[in-house]
């Protein structure tokens, strides 16, 4: 079976950081691109950050740019995503997702219903 395992997440205080990690088993992503998506109370399933499948290509939410770095390590099969300057508006369950197919080079997919393996999420709550 595919699995998709968040690690990291916890209480924070604001300007703080945290490295969530995303660990994958049962096969190999290393061709793929994946991604951080978050859901704050109240709000809709939004994309954080996306990385291609060889980190050469990235992208951010508007939200993040200059906080949040996305990165990746094939060897270990595991996708991270650090996290600085946290805010309150960062508060949010953070879900590690694989895109479904593999993409041309320089490519990388920001759409939700484009990624098909998922992780049950990890809270992250930032304190004021």
């Amino acid at each position: 079976q595919v699995q998709l395992v968040e690690s990291g997440g916890g209480l924070v205080q604001a300007g703080g950081s945290l490295r969530l990690s995303c660990v994958a088993s049962g096969r190999t992503f290393n061709s793929n691109g994946m991604a951080w998506f978050r859901r704050a109370p109240g709000k809709e399933r939004d994309l954080v950050a996306a990385i291609n499948w060889n980190s050469g290509v990235t992208h951010y939410a508007d939200s993040v740019k200059g906080r949040f770095t996305i990165s990746r390590d094939n060897a270990k099969n595991t996708l991270y995503l650090q996290m600085n300057s946290l805010k309150s508006e960062d508060t949010a369950v953070y879900y590690c997702a694989a895109d479904a197919k593999i993409r041309p080079p320089g490519k990388v997919s920001t759409e939700s219903t484009e990624y098909f393996y998922w992780g049950q999420g990890t809270q992250v709550t930032v304190s004021s």
